[in-house]
């Protein structure tokens, strides 16, 4: 049971929220500044002054207060709570994407993110025999006391779930935490959160878009040790999934199927990339279980950012000449800028603020 909030914790929960939901604050924005200021009001207070300096035309925009007291007020009335990245109580996994999510709203037990998760994804329109499977598959890795992520999509994120939850299931949807997509597992997703656990990244009352399930997919790979496709085509938001296990580290596991399926061609393209071959509970366990969490990295609660001086015309000049509409490693700026490191981010923090950055996935970034 999670202890009631105090006075001191609400007004910290607040500045943290309204600080994430400020428009062009990122998850990789958000744990930089945070790291640099310390708190999330110091970092609030200290924004519109980034902005100016990265060359905006008007002071940042910060999200208006009433909103922050309708999402809280909304959490609250729906049974959850809100996590954030520098909680204790952050699943320490997800904790090492450097685009973990500042904040999730949770309903159920968060305890089973700090078990050995396994992320299984694969195909909406799944066959009956890959839906068997999965669900077979997950109901052995909770007798083991593994617990198993998923999505509540259809097929076998669904399959997914009902074999698991009587032991340990986590789902992860791309709405607000109110609402149920596909609506036909509003069933399931109440028993995911009555007796597992339910994560949203989204405010309550968001429906899910496009742009949200790659956001989703994230948070499903970055909770587990190893991610299991069960059956995906090769342009598929599970081979995403995938994918984004492989870069953060982690296992990617699947499950072969016929050549003559196109359900199985993507599991089929991993496993000649190297994805491990899964036919049953004990490959997955064997594959995970060396993986020891004690040797992940510390949270970001123990994180400290070098002190970077002001920077200079000449070295703002030097960054923004190496930028342009292609996105860039961060390292290669760092690298042919010979600046400090802590300059270099500093001045690409203050970019973003004033709306002329964008940061890209694998760390790196452009010009707007």
């Amino acid at each position: 049971m999670h202890a009631p909030a105090g006075p001191a914790d609400a007004d910290r929960a607040f500045a943290r929220l309204q600080l994430i939901r400020s428009p062009r604050i990122g998850p990789v924005t958000y744990r930089q500044l945070i790291a640099r200021f310390g708190d999330a009001r110091a970092a609030l207070d200290a924004l519109p002054q980034l902005a100016l300096r990265g060359g905006g035309g008007a002071p940042a925009k910060l999200a208006q207060p009433d909103a922050i007291r309708r999402e809280l007020a909304a959490a609250a009335k729906l049974g959850a709570r809100h996590v954030f990245l520098d909680d204790a109580d952050y699943p320490r996994l997800l904790a090492e994407l450097e685009n973990a999510p500042a904040a999730m709203l949770v309903r159920g037990d968060l305890s089973l993110t700090a078990r050995s998760c396994v992320a299984m994804v694969g195909a909406r329109n799944a066959s009956a025999a890959a839906c068997r499977f999965a669900r077979q598959i997950a109901q052995g890795l909770a007798q083991e006391g593994v617990t198993v992520v998923s999505g509540l999509a259809r097929g076998i994120d669904t399959s997914a779930h009902l074999g698991s939850i009587d032991g340990g299931t986590v789902g992860v949807i791309a709405s607000g935490i109110d609402i149920a997509f596909p609506p036909e597992n509003r069933e399931l997703q109440e028993r995911v959160a009555s007796e597992g656990l339910l994560i949203a990244e989204q405010p309550p009352g968001t429906e899910p878009l496009a742009r949200h399930f790659p956001s989703r997919n994230r948070i499903i790979a970055g909770l587990a040790l190893g991610t299991v496709v069960v059956e995906a085509a090769p342009r598929s938001g599970s081979l995403i999934t995938a994918r984004i296990a492989g870069e953060a580290g982690r296992d990617v596991m699947a499950v072969p199927g016929s050549p003559l399926d196109p359900r199985a061609q993507g599991c089929n393209l991993l496993i000649r990339e190297g994805a491990t071959l899964i036919q049953s509970v004990e490959d997955i366990v064997e594959a995970i279980r060396p993986i020891d969490t004690r040797a992940m990295r510390a949270p970001i609660s123990s994180y400290t950012v070098e002190p970077a001086a002001e920077p200079g015309a000449a070295e703002r000049r030097a960054i923004e000449s190496l930028l342009g509409p292609v996105p860039v490693p961060v390292d290669e700026l760092i690298r042919q800028a010979a600046l400090p490191s802590a300059t270099v981010q500093l001045m690409l923090l203050e970019l973003e603020l004033s709306g002329r950055l964008e940061r890209h996935a694998g760390g790196r970034v452009s010009l707007i």
